[in-house]
């Protein structure tokens, strides 16, 4: 028996194809395909599919009970998004024909009309704000999370002293919890500026601009805002169809953020390395050798340092392919995605795992205190002391310095140095030096705002408390 043909089965249209008598290349249709990094972006494509059928309707443009039908494809194509269903096929360029092409399995031709008064150019422009106004909601959480961890980390060494360091060398005594309030500092002001993008170029809507000249469809734009919780819309359309400033604030701001990461992290390396001891990282944030038995590697701060150069990369990347753009809309743009996405991941994954590694890590007292014993930490303060006396700092300075030498070439350390000698090298030295230089006494007499004294940094804790807490310490 001869076996009967295949049929074949139709290639489906492309969106645009009505100017094409030929479809692509199979090669140049899967270069040009985004479909799979930006399919992450389907149920924010739906939620602004809905809100944009939901304006075609009230504004009559289409049907209310075509909007409705829409509306309800829509729903199962992000019910099945949550389960987890996302049949794709060959012809999907990107998310958009996706949803498209499901809802036309879904609810029939009439599916063809969600399109109407709008452009993908305008349509990925409002997906990727909506996806962004959710990333940059998570990272601010996890902002959060580590300043209340390091917070919290500050609170329970209160008191302790460490070396403060400049050019790696040991400079002056410093709070442990100062220290640690500086990097909290840090990241405050990363989520003020998130809270900046949120609250600025992300909350403005531009869905209505279409390819790049609006439309000549009565669409209420700022009805379509409403309903997608935007509190404005954009003003020119040749401008937002060719706009990614909002994806370089984000990135910019990301970038800036991957650096206190990284400078963090640095310290924590080094700080827990033999020849600091000050920090001890937890065993489930730490990997052994497979060569070397006594190891216990700070993995996990490396793998945090190295990941914040994908975050600044990601932002010259942007960068570079925006710079040499006329307007409007230019394929160039669907490379926007990839940066973007990479880096909310690097930025979710990261604060996922920070803010344990920080509270489950432990400082040694005792190797803090013998580091503030190198290094003369405590010169400026004999300086000061001169100052304090008439003195010019400058004389003073050079006074200072020759006792260090001295000291050095002894093996003394400043709050060991007898009387006589601070008098030999400057008569000014008053007998209240000795005590003046020990750390405890040159820690608490930095009472400038700002400073390392225990008063400034309990002022700075406090205003942190309320800030991140609401409530002051010991209340519920």
């Amino acid at each position: 028996m001869t076996p009967k043909p295949k049929k074949k089965t139709a290639k489906a249209k492309k969106a645009w194809s009505g100017r094409f008598t030929e479809g692509p290349d199979p090669r140049a249709e899967a270069y040009s395909s985004s479909l799979e990094i930006d399919v992450r972006l389907l149920p924010y494509d739906v939620v602004a599919s809905q809100a944009h059928v939901e304006m075609l309707g009230k504004q009559k443009i289409i049907a209310r009970s075509e909007a409705k039908k829409i509306q309800q494809g829509l729903d199962k194509i992000l019910a099945d998004w949550e389960k987890g269903v996302v049949p794709t096929q060959p012809q999907d360029e990107d998310v958009h024909m996706l949803v498209e092409r499901r809802l036309y399995e879904k609810i029939g031709d009439v599916a063809g009309k969600m399109h109407t008064a709008r452009s993908r150019n305008d349509q990925v422009l409002t997906d990727l704000k909506l996806y962004l106004q959710d990333e940059s909601e998570e990272i601010i959480c996890g902002l959060l999370a580590v300043q209340k961890a390091l917070f919290t980390l500050a609170r329970k060494h209160t008191g302790w002293i460490m070396p403060g360091y400049t050019h790696m060398q040991v400079a002056q005594p410093v709070l442990v919890s100062h220290w640690l309030m500086a990097h909290l500092e840090a990241f405050h002001r990363d989520e003020m500026r998130f809270v900046q993008v949120l609250q600025g170029s992300l909350d403005e809507l531009p869905l209505g601009s279409a390819a790049l000249a609006g439309t000549s469809h009565s669409i209420d734009r700022k009805l379509a805002a409403e309903l997608l919780g935007f509190s404005r819309v954009s003003v020119n359309s040749m401008d937002t169809v060719g706009d990614r400033d909002f994806c370089l604030e984000f990135l910019s701001t990301a970038a800036i953020c991957a650096i206190h990461l990284s400078r963090l992290t640095e310290e924590l390396i080094w700080f827990s390395g033999s020849e600091y001891r000050f920090v001890t990282m937890h065993q489930g944030f730490s990997t052994g050798s497979s060569i070397m038995p006594q190891k216990r590697n700070p993995d996990i701060a490396e793998l945090i340092r190295g990941r914040s150069s994908r975050v600044i990369g990601d932002l010259m990347t942007l960068l570079t392919v925006l710079k040499g753009l006329p307007l409007t809309y230019n394929r160039d743009l669907q490379e926007d995605k990839t940066p973007v996405f990479d880096t909310c991941d690097v930025l979710v994954q990261t604060f996922i795992v920070l803010a344990p590694m920080l509270e489950s890590m432990t400082l040694n007292r005792e190797a803090l205190e013998t580091a503030c014993e190198r290094g003369f930490p405590t010169a400026t303060e004999a300086a000061d002391h001169l100052v304090k006396k008439g003195v010019p700092f400058r004389e003073a300075h050079e006074a200072v310095g020759r006792i260090v030498t001295y000291a050095s070439e002894r093996g003394i350390t400043l709050d060991k140095f007898p009387l006589d000698l601070w008098q030999k090298f400057h008569p000014k030295f008053g007998k209240e030096i000795i005590t003046e230089v020990t750390l405890e006494n040159t820690v608490a007499r930095k009472k400038s705002a700002g400073g390392t004294g225990q008063e400034p940094v309990r002022s700075a804790m406090a205003r942190t408390r309320k800030r991140l807490f609401g409530t002051k310490r010991g209340n519920k």
